[in-house]
């Protein structure tokens, strides 16, 4: 992984050297250092979403031969990134950091051995945002061309920036470690989320049917446009149940967790015999649980879809690459459509990061950068 750092930037005395003055007083800022600085959310120390502070920092450049140069339009805003704020447990001694690890802009400058991608190109990506080397909270960020996919020419900025996590974890859940097959019958919990939304649509792509448990009529709706066969209001219904009465007391063959806890134990009993369970979150559960897993011969497995990015798995985050590529296609296709719930400026990373925390949103939240 890329260790660059941005330093923070103060306009203190021993600056004043750098600026000028307009006969009215007022402050300006010469243009080849006003270059040089950007706009980006500083998260200082871990904590609420009021840790997340708009500052003026140092603006990347390139430094190794395969660098790109993104101009940020803008960032889409992930459960991980809440979790690092909160916690700030992949780099716990780089502070300040930025997050972010979905973005989408436009190429401004390329190292000398790129050649997937030139000045002007239209991108999306995934890339840092963990704590470590600084992610897409910004106007700028700097990225390996490996990691780069040409956005989809039919949707905007704001669409484009709140696919990659969304679209690879449900690639991978449902293709990689789920082994979605056409035809077969598939679970997806909250299929109104950012990653269930395109779960959906995925599996509708590969011939699934589709369950998917949500919060209430208005996601039901939702979820239905999207392809979903069986809408489960899980506040008023068992989802066990109504799995078990969909599948004529089969079960599906594939569960795709997206929530954890108890959802995720109790989902062993919707699964059918010999059938797969993928979850994106640990969860302990008792033996009154675990006994029917064992009992359903089921095959558990984990998809985390950041692991390429924390452990450096240079040939994994290339194949992740190809996903978002293959995935383009689907949307200029019309096949697979992104839902954008909330768009709000930069400065309000604070907000964005209140209304994921709620767990009720509906799609993406997407930071717009102007």
């Amino acid at each position: 992984m890329s260790s660059l750092t941005y330093p923070r930037l103060a306009l203190s005395r021993s600056l004043h050297r750098h600026f000028g003055h307009r006969p009215n007083g007022k402050l300006i800022i010469h243009t080849a250092i006003k270059e040089k600085i950007m706009r980006a959310v500083l998260m200082n120390t871990p904590g609420d979403p009021d840790v997340l502070k708009i500052a003026d920092v140092s603006k990347p450049g390139i430094t190794d031969a395969s660098d790109v140069l993104v101009k940020l339009h803008a960032a889409g805003v992930n459960p991980i990134d809440t979790k690092v704020r909160r916690l700030n447990m992949y780099y716990p001694g780089n502070l300040p950091s930025i997050l972010g690890c979905d973005g989408a802009g436009v190429v401004e400058a390329i190292g000398s051995s790129v050649t997937r991608v030139r000045p002007g190109d239209e991108v999306f990506f995934f890339n840092n945002g963990l704590g470590g080397a600084p992610g897409t909270y910004a106007e700028y960020t700097v990225v390996r061309e490996d990691y780069l996919a040409l956005k989809p020419k039919n949707i905007s900025m704001l669409e484009a920036a709140g696919i990659p996590l969304a679209l690879i974890t449900a690639w991978e859940g449902l293709l990689d470690r789920g082994d979605l097959q056409k035809g077969q019958s598939t679970l997806i919990h909250a299929g109104a989320g950012g990653v269930g939304h395109i779960a959906i649509q995925l599996a509708r792509y590969f011939d699934s049917r589709v369950a998917t448990t949500v919060s209430g009529p208005q996601k039901a709706v939702f979820v239905r446009s999207l392809g979903a066969d069986l809408a489960i209001n899980y506040s008023q219904q068992d989802f066990v149940e109504a799995v078990m009465d969909w599948t004529s007391g089969s079960g599906v063959q594939l569960t795709l967790d997206t929530v954890g806890g108890e959802t995720f134990c109790k989902s062993f009993a919707a699964t059918q015999l010999y059938g797969r369970i993928v979850t994106l979150l640990s969860a302990g559960c008792d033996s009154k649980y675990t006994n029917t897993a064992r009992l359903r011969n089921l095959i558990i497995g984990y998809v985390q879809m950041t692991a390429p990015l924390y452990f450096g798995l240079h040939s994994r985050r290339v194949e992740q690459t190809r996903i978002l590529e293959r995935g383009a296609k689907l949307f200029e296709q019309g096949i697979l459509k992104i839902h954008i719930n909330h768009a709000l400026p930069l400065q309000d990373a604070a907000e964005a990061h209140r209304l994921i925390e709620t767990g009720h949103t509906t799609g993406k939240i997407i930071l717009q950068i102007d």
